[in-house]
């Protein structure tokens, strides 16, 4: 969903335009436009330009945001390769990482029409149990379709080192979450430590997505019988598929699960018509021909690593980077999937957490 442009957010209308017709994507620097911007998500800030009778997208990072996270040039490399091969990755246009046009990186991709389901616009939908086993039938047979890829045959074999991948991302997002914590979670150094000791030594390599969820398709049409294009490709790399898996079950609530957990975390994965965690986990074992083994080490470090996320991002705005109120109760969001997370350890299952 769309809105006006938040206050500390505007863009450079006259460098942006010059950059838009330098480019080939304008004609004429004096054209009128609209700018828009993307509501929803917590992370790259994105705007919706409509000049000249066309809409683009543009993709930033947010204020005050580390490079590693929010690399422009990298998520235009991964969009770039994945257009030659992938017709569910958006068309991309240029990037430019002189911060003296829009005071940041950015590119410019295609605006893909079509239906986004999230926690909002389910509600206003209504959708029928039949539409949604189609919802979750089709993005699970893209995530298995994104991870049988050929990414050398796409150029993007030096993406990311496949060999260590596990060990490097359990101690990467424990610093992150350290260097960013605003408060004390006992149960934090608990989950790191059992991560660092239960991780698996053995483990295939693809390309993954690493922040896969519904809000991050969109479909064609309401028969959700195929997904039209995915979205958000900033932590795309090499790594082990039943790490996006589980970042994925992380963010599945379900109808049986505690009340604390649909109210913090809403998501339309809990109406009647998806499946369950465990359902989506044995399908995806079906789907792809690889067994999921060490699951609720994924699941617990899916938990962790979208709560270092929300910490990151509320450790900005506590320090003043953005003013965004929509972050502004984001450490308990943090505090609930560490808890969570704890409880799938302790209980040695993905569901009935509480």
């Amino acid at each position: 969903m769309s809105q006006k442009v938040r206050k500390g957010e505007e863009l450079n209308e006259q460098q942006l335009k010059a950059y838009l017709k330098a480019n080939g994507l304008i004609a004429d620097a004096g054209s009128e436009w609209e700018v828009l911007q993307f509501s929803t998500g917590f992370s790259n800030l994105t705007y919706k330009i409509t000049i000249e009778g066309k809409d683009i997208v543009l993709r930033r990072p947010p204020k005050g945001a580390i490079k590693r996270g929010h690399d422009m040039g990298r998520e235009f490399k991964v969009l770039s390769g994945l257009n030659k091969g992938f017709s569910k990755a958006p068309q991309v246009y240029c990037y430019t990482d002189d911060a003296d046009i829009i005071g940041a990186p950015f590119y410019l991709m295609e605006m893909v029409e079509g239906i986004i389901i999230n926690a909002k616009s389910a509600h206003k939908m209504q959708l029928s149990a039949d539409q949604y086993q189609n919802v979750a039938e089709s993005w699970l047979d893209t995530l298995v379709e994104l991870h049988q890829l050929d990414y050398k045959a796409l150029g993007l074999g030096d993406l990311g080192r496949p060999e260590g991948y596990v060990e490097r991302q359990v101690r990467n997002w424990g610093k992150q979450y350290l260097k960013a914590a605003t408060e004390d979670i006992p149960e934090a150094e608990k989950v790191m430590r059992w991560l660092d000791e239960n991780q698996p030594k053995a483990y295939a390599h693809c390309l993954i997505h690493n922040d896969y969820k519904y809000d991050n398709v969109v479909y064609g049409d309401d028969q959700f019988n195929a997904v039209k294009a995915v979205l958000d490709w900033e932590m795309c790399t090499i790594g082990d598929p039943l790490m996006d898996l589980g970042t994925s079950i992380s963010y599945w609530s379900m109808a049986t699960d505690h009340d604390m957990i649909k109210k913090s975390w809403p998501s339309p994965t809990i109406f009647p018509g998806n499946p369950s965690r465990m359902e989506l986990v044995e399908r995806y074992a079906q789907k792809s021909g690889r067994p999921v083994d060490h699951l609720v080490f994924y699941y617990a470090f899916g938990l962790f690593k979208i709560a270092v996320i929300v910490q990151q991002i509320y450790y900005r705005y506590s320090k003043g980077l953005t003013t965004d109120e929509r972050f502004a109760k984001l450490n308990q969001l943090t505090r609930l999937f560490i808890n969570m997370a704890w409880s799938a350890i302790q209980h040695k299952r993905i569901e009935r957490l509480f």
